[in-house]
């Protein structure tokens, strides 16, 4: 039976119990499944190490030696047992803490002992080690790379630890040495000096030396990009077919707000408009994802696009994550089209909209008197229909789920799909927005307007607050307010309500002499919007808040933001809240406030924050430290199948290979159509069935 419908209960090794397991914690449900858990590292077994050489706490090492004596430390819980073991010329210490009576040592005969060393008291120690009487060491036991895979704590519990998962998976060995049919195309596997699959898969589980290894993970690793990157393009091919509301006239709205701006727009925000136009009068619908670091002008991009399509007769709407950010868009826009006087009708949709301000909206929407509709999630209410919906915008669209996204599809009463335009203030690396935005054309506004100083970015230890004090002083006695966030990182945490609060006693405490006011995600929206708008209009000079101010507010006066406990930031958060200040013509500044003792990582991140206010230089160390999976959840939601191998944060190139084959591909044959990418789509079919998350909603 082949090894893609051989069931895991029926493998060697396994049995009906360890498959239910497997099944429940990996997912793992034929052989073939087994065979795509691959290593997440590898230990060299073939070097032997001496005692003497031992200086690295962080590499398992294998030393050939004997005991030499071992005794019994305390009693119940806290015994424990301690060896000295020599390799003929030195001397270490062995301890086990736990399992003590199962460890059986004898004097005088030789051992393998293998494992990782630590360091006690200037010298290394070997706690818990494996440690096997040479008599009964086997070949594969000091040969080659030995593979270590991912286990789960339940897993562990039932026997099912790295060793055995290796086990269970050499016990597949004779049936892979048959051969598997392969999943890429003779021409790609050439093309690219990629291992067939049978010997690829062998190699990463099995390695030979470290070349087999590192070019077996190079093939596995191109094939699941290239069918994600293949994925992604076929489904932009199909949807630049799809037909769109042609919108070709640039009219007196447009015109009328370009020459009413007391400003140029810069060069990258004029690409952007063109860009985007040239999809809107195409005939197709357009899908498009706008990128722009915070201050970029986003905002007034997006305007103008729905005044392309007001001025072509439809209607459009811009869909906000908050109440805050769609009052934010809600005034800006109002001020923008003030010079046009009546000739453009802008609404506000939100929770907090009233039933009766609720029924002259829904009337002006079916009527076409409405323009532009602003709003949060309240625009995909039933209730909420439109005449002729031309353009979607949605803002900061990673805070929306596909489904949410999707039902703005269908408001229009016309068989023709609105145009479709997403917009994100958080920078996305290019391997990303390669993977995650692939199906997606990209417009960046890569250029700040003229007069923006950049924002002063400083980090300090706790131990500095009272200059910190002396700072905030120094800034309100000059007019400009401030803005101090603590970290919420769930609503529900306790903890981190108290130190909010306790932070908002201290500034009143310290600061007597000025206002203060505090918004957190647990106020109701009508005491948060209170707070916010005393803030917005100067009432009060210091706001204490969490992250709800992440993005949206607009406040050119204020100054300086204190992010307290940075460290539990990440980058690209810590670089979205310092975009809140830097808005106004003066010098703004960011104060990072951490504890002493800091990881290389978080102290990485600090001096990363301190060195430059470039978003996409931010976004690429982002992508580096964390790993695109921790990247407020962007990989996981966007990434069409399931990744076993690659890691977007490290692959990029991979990425760029993938990208390019499966492009010569889809430019040649859209549909897979031709005998010889047959295969292709048949791979993409598996996949498809796979992958129930998988949409063709951008």
């Amino acid at each position: 039976m082949e090894l893609a419908y051989r069931d895991i209960t029926y493998c060697k090794n396994v049995g009906a119990k360890r498959a239910d397991i497997l099944r429940q914690e990996l997912g793992v449900h034929t052989a073939l499944d087994l065979l795509q858990q691959y290593p997440y590292k590898y230990i060299d077994r073939s070097r032997f190490y001496r005692i003497s050489e031992v200086e690295d706490e962080d590499t398992y090492v294998q030393i050939k030696g004997e005991i030499i004596d071992w005794k019994i430390i305390g009693i119940g819980k806290a015994q424990r047992l301690t060896a000295r073991f020599t390799d003929g010329e030195s001397v270490v210490e062995l301890v086990w803490f736990k399992g003590v009576q199962y460890v059986k040592l004898q004097a005088g005969i030789p051992y393998l002992l293998f494992g990782k060393p630590s360091a006690f008291n200037h010298q290394f120690n070997f706690v818990h080690p494996d440690l096997t009487p040479w008599s009964k060491v086997t070949p594969e036991m000091t040969q080659g790379l030995e593979p270590y895979y991912n286990t789960t704590d339940k897993m562990k519990r039932h026997g099912l630890n790295s060793k055995a998962m290796r086990q269970i998976i050499a016990g597949l060995l004779p049936d892979l040495r048959a051969g598997v049919p392969d999943t890429m195309g003779m021409d790609i596997l050439q093309q690219y000096h990629l291992m067939g699959l049978t010997e690829a898969l062998i190699n990463v589980h099995f390695p030979s030396n470290t070349p087999s290894m590192q070019r077996a993970r190079e093939r596995l690793k191109f094939e699941e990009l290239f069918y994600i990157q293949l994925q992604l393009l076929r489904q932009m091919k199909k949807r630049e077919l799809n037909a769109g509301f042609a919108m070709p006239i640039v009219g007196s709205s447009f015109h009328g707000l370009y020459r009413s701006l007391p400003f140029s727009l810069t060069g990258a925000q004029q690409r952007v408009l063109r860009e985007i136009h040239a999809d809107l009068k195409s005939g197709h619908q357009m899908n498009r994802l706008l990128q722009g670091d915070v201050g970029s002008g986003k905002t007034l991009v997006a305007l103008m696009c729905c005044l392309l399509a007001v001025d072509n007769g439809y209607q459009t709407c811009i869909m906000a994550p908050t109440e805050i950010l769609a009052n934010q868009h809600y005034e800006t826009l109002r001020k923008f089209l003030a010079p046009l006087g009546d000739a453009v009708h802008v609404e506000l949709l939100t929770g907090s909209t009233t039933k009766k301000q609720r029924e002259p909206i829904h009337e002006g929407l079916l009527s076409g008197a409405i323009d532009i509709l602003i709003g949060t999630h309240a625009l995909l209410e039933d209730t909420v229909q439109w005449r002729k919906l031309g353009l979607v915008v949605v803002d900061e669209q990673h805070r929306f789920g596909v489904a949410q996204r999707a039902k703005l599809w269908s408001k229009s009463n016309a068989d023709i799909y609105p145009h479709v335009l997403v917009m994100t203030a958080t920078p996305i690396p290019r391997t990303l927005a390669m993977t995650v935005y692939g199906d997606l054309p990209v417009s960046i506004i890569d250029e700040l307007p003229p007069g923006r100083k950049p924002v002063h970015t400083f980090h300090y230890t706790l131990e500095r607050q009272v200059s910190v004090y002396q700072f905030i002083r120094e800034q309100i006695t000059a007019g400009r307010q401030i803005y101090v966030v603590y970290p919420l990182i769930q609503e529900s945490e306790k903890s981190d309500l108290q130190d909010l609060e306790n932070g908002y006693n201290a500034f009143c405490e310290a600061f007597p002499e000025y206002r203060i006011s505090m918004v957190h995600g647990k106020m109701k929206a009508k005491d948060k919007d209170e707070q916010m708008q005393r803030f917005q209009r100067g009432d009060t000079q210091i706001l204490v808040a969490t992250t709800v101010i992440e993005v949206g507010v607009d406040v050119p006066n204020a100054s300086v933001m204190i992010i307290e406990n940075a460290e539990r930031f990440g980058l690209s958060q810590l670089h979205q809240l310092r975009g809140r200040v830097g808005r106004g013509a003066e010098q703004s500044y960011c104060l990072l406030l951490t504890k002493k003792e800091l990881s290389k990582n978080t102290r990485e991140r600090m001096d990363i924050m301190v060195a430059t206010n470039d978003g996409f230089r931010v976004a690429d160390a982002d992508l580096r430290l964390r790993g695109a999976g921790d990247l407020d959840g962007t990989a996981q939601s966007g990434v069409p199948f399931e990744l076993h191998i690659a890691n977007l944060s490290t692959d990029g190139l991979i990425v760029q290979l993938a990208r390019q084959a499966a492009g010569s591909i889809i430019d040649k044959d859209p549909l897979l159509e031709e005998e010889f990418n047959r295969i292709y789509k048949r791979r993409l079919d598996v996949l498809r069935t796979e992958s129930q998350h998988w949409t063709g909603i951008s």
